[in-house]
């Protein structure tokens, strides 16, 4: 007899009772079992997508260590911070985030598209789901037609315009070196605001210059300067080129080297609230910079909003074309390879 019934629930049972006792019993059992294997299922699956999602993870943080050196430090932040997004939301979709599928990009598209983002960091951002899926040699899902079609519907939704940086020209130039002081920091800002318009460099570039960088030309008789350019954002390999300062900046970063004490290491320095110098200036630095010197300037409010540390470059563009500098000589000067970008500069000069 079954050993799952009871001594006395046999002897009181009748033989229908028992076998339908027994039956149940059974079915019960099988139910048990059913729920156990979904149980385990379950388990599984989600197992499963943890460990996608770590190996998405684990991908992407041994990709930004193999670039790290063959991009732009910046560019390496970009890649890493918008393919986490993405990771995130591939986890909240239960989906694997390396490689994704053309669907899931797509539908990631919809949901920024709808976030409040701009469309250029959209485009950024799917920009570093393409390069990391390079990078680790697998299909690229932004090329389906699927994200293709997903991305001219965010463009025609929010637009391709981007706020350009208000531009830095001669006459704001003036004012704002008008607001510097005749201490250590304003010593700094007047070369730094000089050397930036005449190079028309950008932040990265700035912040790089060297001592050791700066030559005698010995093509000019006015004890003029030339100063190596290492790298920029156009050359990557190093090749260099020359900046040429005019006397004003060469004077500037004379008597900013003297006032400084520098022998060797970086051109410009932060400088702390004991007026005592760091080893460097940051990028971000050039920024607040350029935007404490035009309020210290009064300039209006809706100048100084628009200022970034593209405004020099840009006010320096606009200021060629109004002289009557060509395409070519503006894009030379400013390093620039794209014609694109240099007329989203330009775009704003009033050349009346």
């Amino acid at each position: 007899m079954d050993e799952r019934l009871t001594p006395d629930f046999l002897a009181k049972s009748s033989p229908d009772h028992l076998k339908r006792a027994l039956a149940a019993l059974t079915w019960s059992e099988v139910i048990i079992d059913i729920i156990n294997f979904i149980c385990d299922t379950i388990s599984v699956f989600y197992g499963f997508i943890d460990n996608m999602n770590i190996t998405a993870k684990q991908l992407l943080a041994k990709t930004i260590i193999d670039i790290d050196g063959a991009y732009a430090p910046s560019t390496i932040r970009a890649y890493k911070t918008s393919f986490e997004r993405f990771i995130q939301f591939c986890e909240g979709h239960e989906v694997d985030a390396l490689p994704a599928d053309p669907p899931t990009v797509a539908q990631y598209i919809s949901k920024l598209t709808v976030s409040g983002l701009k469309s250029s960091t959209i485009r950024i951002m799917v920009a570093a789901i393409s390069s990391i899926h390079k990078l680790n040699l697998l299909s690229d899902p932004t090329q389906h037609p699927l994200v293709k079609i997903e991305l001219r519907r965010m463009h025609r939704t929010l637009g391709r315009y981007s706020q350009q940086a208000f531009g830095i020209t001669a006459p704001i130039l003036e004012k704002m070196l008008g607001a510097t002081g005749n201490n250590l920091r304003g010593i700094r800002d007047r070369a730094l605001l000089l050397l930036a318009y005449d190079s028309m460099c950008r932040r990265s570039e700035l912040v790089s210059l060297r001592i050791s960088d700066i030559h005698s030309n010995d093509l000019c008789d006015q004890n003029q300067i030339k100063i190596r350019l290492h790298k920029s954002k156009t050359d990557q390999e190093q090749q260099g080129r020359w900046i040429y300062p005019s006397q004003r900046s060469t004077y500037a970063i004379q008597i900013w080297i003297d006032n400084a004490k520098l022998i060797d290491g970086f051109l410009f320095r932060g400088i702390n609230n004991a007026i005592d110098l760091t080893p460097e200036l940051k990028c971000s630095q050039i920024n607040r910079i350029y935007k404490r010197l035009a309020k210290e300037a009064k300039l209006p409010k809706e100048i100084t909003d628009h200022i970034s540390g593209h405004s020099m470059r840009v006010g320096a563009a606009q200021d060629l074309m109004k002289s009557g500098a060509s395409m070519p000589l503006i894009m030379n000067k400013g390093r620039w390879s794209k014609t694109d970008t240099v007329m989203r500069y330009l775009e704003g000069a009033n050349i009346n």
